[in-house]
């Protein structure tokens, strides 16, 4: 499987005079969280919440500033959530995506929301 990159839309729904950013992000279901890199999480004026330790893809630990909370918009979906900041590119993970019901269709390489719910996201609560 190749990459797969989805456009989505960040806003802090705490400042809600700051405009959203749109920003085209890694979509990968075996991350965790979002992360943002830090020039986001300064122009949306997020503040740091605590440190947390994440594990990265050569397994090293790394202490990071958790921010939020941050609104995310992808098609119909919305979810609220805190994010990791890192990097120098927006990542989506599993959280968010659980959050707002959403799919990656490998084969197309394509984010897309549930097509077995696509009018209000579903999930589990048992």
């Amino acid at each position: 499987m190749g990459l797969v990159f989805a456009n989505i839309r960040l806003s802090n729904p705490v400042k809600p005079d700051l405009l959203p950013i749109d920003t085209n992000c890694l979509v990968d279901s075996g991350s965790t969280h979002l992360c943002i890199p830090q020039h986001l999480a300064i122009q949306l004026g997020l503040s740091e919440l605590q440190k947390r330790e994440i594990i990265l893809a050569d397994e090293t630990a790394k202490l990071v500033p958790y921010v939020g909370p941050i609104k995310i918009e992808f098609e119909n979906r919305i979810c609220f959530v805190g994010a990791m900041v890192l990097g120098d590119q927006c990542l989506l993970g599993a959280v968010p995506m659980e959050d707002m019901d959403l799919i990656v269709h490998p084969k197309l390489l394509k984010l897309s929301v549930n097509p077995e719910s696509p009018n209000v996201a579903r999930g589990l609560a048992k």
